[in-house]
């Protein structure tokens, strides 16, 4: 698998216009290859001290946060997708008329180094963006399995840590700005999925006094930098 994902800032008051936006693209996506589709609203989206999924996308008092990712088989698929899209007059006009401000919407390519998956359907979804050294990846990697076990135990039904792989730089906001990336750190992007926000909620407060959760030794990332929120499912083409 592959995974786009996007943090994007939308108007409150836009939020069945960008619902109706989102589900109205998945056709083309799925022609193109795209496997998944989803597009989760804000719910529980903390301010953070350092950064946040707010200042990550610059967003305004009025406006919620959209968490969301593309699933392809492969990066090459991907990479063929956004290739067409480019070249599709009529899929790029579109792109003018969205229901949010596209300059502010941050987007890149990465790669899964951690994918479980756990029984029933999902209706919720924890996001992360993440600073890690590129010398720390293995060790991050190794944290990462240990914990999407027990994750899955309190109820999970996905665990994706995503490694990234096509970073893209922005104008006015993109993913290294998010985090206040360091030259020799790469980002990750991962999802954690839920039937729904009560076992999500339920499930935080034991993994928070769960002792296999406690690192073994340093951090291999800036906990200050990472942020991450709470989303409610809005689209998702597995359901």
């Amino acid at each position: 698998m592959y995974v786009e994902g996007f943090v994007v800032a939308v108007p409150t008051a836009n939020k069945e216009k960008y619902r109706e936006h989102a589900e109205s693209a998945v056709p083309y996506f799925k022609k193109l290859g795209m496997t998944r589709m989803v597009e989760a609203w804000g719910d529980h989206v903390p301010d953070g001290k350092v950064t946040d999924f707010k200042g990550a996308v610059k967003a305004k008092p009025d406006e919620t946060v959209v968490f969301s990712w593309i699933e392809y088989p492969d990066k090459a698929t991907r990479d063929s997708a956004n290739e067409q899209m480019t070249n599709d007059p009529e899929a790029m006009a579109s792109m003018g008329d969205m229901p949010f401000d596209g300059q502010r919407m941050i987007f890149s390519g990465f790669d899964p180094i951690v994918d479980q998956i756990g029984e029933g359907a999902s209706g919720y979804s924890d996001g992360f963006v993440v600073p890690v050294p590129n010398a720390k990846k293995e060790a991050y990697t190794k944290m990462a399995e240990k914990a999407a076990p027990i994750f899955r135990e309190y109820g999970a039904t996905r665990v994706v840590e995503a490694w990234g792989d096509d970073i893209m730089d922005g104008k006015v906001t993109d993913y290294k700005k998010a985090v206040k990336a360091e030259d020799d750190e790469n980002i990750v992007f991962s999802y954690v999925e839920w039937p729904d926000k009560k076992t999500r909620d339920d499930a935080w407060e034991k993994i928070m006094k769960d002792e296999r959760m406690q690192p073994e030794g340093e951090m291999p990332f800036d906990g200050q930098r990472m942020f991450w929120g709470g989303f409610e499912k809005i689209v998702d083409t597995a359901r």
